[in-house]
């Protein structure tokens, strides 16, 4: 399980990461990003739907959860090291359900800002579920996210063609 202290840390990361790397996303409009991040979310609970077909590794999906998840925390202004006891409640008892569920929030939440609905609480919300998925699921499979977010973000920088100094 991840404390509050990692997840802070984890999240600050996140946005240098995504400062570095995602600088297309970052100029993005926040409404934009937020539907970004729901399109992100749900090709993952795609990839989990397929199962054995898919060749992305549930581990890999998880990392990458992740990693959106905590991008999604930063474009909302949410400190997730003040959610950690919201994170690490249960919810339901099927994990892929608990998951889709989750993302089908986020996305209506996305939805929302097209119709000037409330959608901030509801996206929220949802995505400290996604991250209440992520860290449950991560800690059953006994997946350390502190490593394997660093090898990611190493996999997923290497792919940005980046002008330095």
């Amino acid at each position: 399980m991840l404390s509050k202290n990692e997840l802070l840390r984890l999240q600050r990361e996140q946005h240098h990461h995504d400062k570095r790397n995602h600088s297309d996303i970052l100029n993005l409009p926040k409404s934009d990003r937020l539907k970004h991040y729901g399109l992100h979310f749900a090709k993952y609970v795609g990839r989990l739907a397929r199962g054995l077909d898919e060749a992305k590794s549930v581990e890999q999906t998880i990392v990458d959860t992740l990693l959106v998840g905590l991008s999604a925390a930063n474009t909302l202004h949410q400190d997730l090291s003040a959610a950690t006891r919201s994170i690490l409640r249960n919810s339901q008892v099927d994990p892929i359900y608990a998951f889709a569920d989750a993302m089908g929030r986020f996305a209506d939440a996305c939805e929302k800002i097209d119709h000037l609905e409330e959608f901030l609480s509801i996206a929220r919300q949802a995505n400290v579920d996604v991250l209440n998925w992520t860290i449950r699921t991560a800690s059953e499979r006994q997946i350390d996210l502190a490593s394997a977010i660093q090898v990611r973000r190493k996999e997923l920088a290497a792919r940005q063609f980046y002008i330095s100094g």
